[in-house]
């Protein structure tokens, strides 16, 4: 099975460039979506989240208050770190079990879209790994509108993200997303015939 890691800066354009993918008939897991689903109580997930950071990040019906986590985790690094390690192999365990489902499936390919793939380690697991990246401006733009969240919050996240670098370092594609559409897509039609992709 070849995996493809997609990953990148909140706000650089991913998902975007995972329904390309998809568009060619390769499937795609979102480990944003996997790790949410896991979230639903009762959930060993949603349990260890409150061991960490305590029932304050939970909402009144018991589920998780993602804004109250978010305010705690995008304030501090060490937070952050504290989230990842408390969740991440989590979330990998079932990525890995939906990869050999795709496998069965009879899928060669499949694509994993994931904000912290090199962070997890994951991207070791990579046939292939590719960082999407695009302005912090245009990001802080973006997640402004998708997450419909003020100006200091948005920046909150951006600035706990890793530098352009740290993503290029251990990528073997660099795609630039500044906003054209058309040629982000060019860029992934070239991609594709550097990887064999029909």
């Amino acid at each position: 099975m070849r995996i493809i890691g997609v990953t990148g800066p909140t706000g650089a354009g991913k998902s975007l460039l995972c329904r390309y993918i998809q568009e060619k008939n390769i499937p795609s897991i979102d480990a944003d979506r996997v790790y949410h689903d896991m979230l639903t109580p009762p959930s060993t997930c949603l349990d260890a989240i409150c061991d960490a950071f305590g029932d304050g990040v939970l909402a009144p019906d018991g589920s998780l208050d993602r804004v109250k986590l978010g305010v705690i985790v995008f304030s501090s690094h060490e937070k952050l770190e504290l989230l990842n390690r408390t969740v991440l192999a989590k979330v990998l365990e079932r990525i890995r079990q939906l990869i050999d489902e795709y496998e069965k499936q009879g899928f060669d390919t499949v694509t994993v879209d994931a904000p912290t793939l090199i962070e997890s380690g994951f991207h070791r697991e990579c046939s292939t790994v590719i960082s999407v990246i695009a302005s912090a401006e245009l990001r802080l733009s973006r997640i402004k509108a998708r997450d419909s969240i003020d100006n200091e919050k948005a920046k909150m996240r951006i600035d706990a993200q890793k530098s352009d670098e740290f993503y290029k370092a251990s990528s073997n594609f660099v795609l630039y997303n500044d906003g054209d559409t058309d040629k982000l897509r060019e860029s992934f039609r070239e991609l594709t015939e550097k990887l064999g992709i029909i």
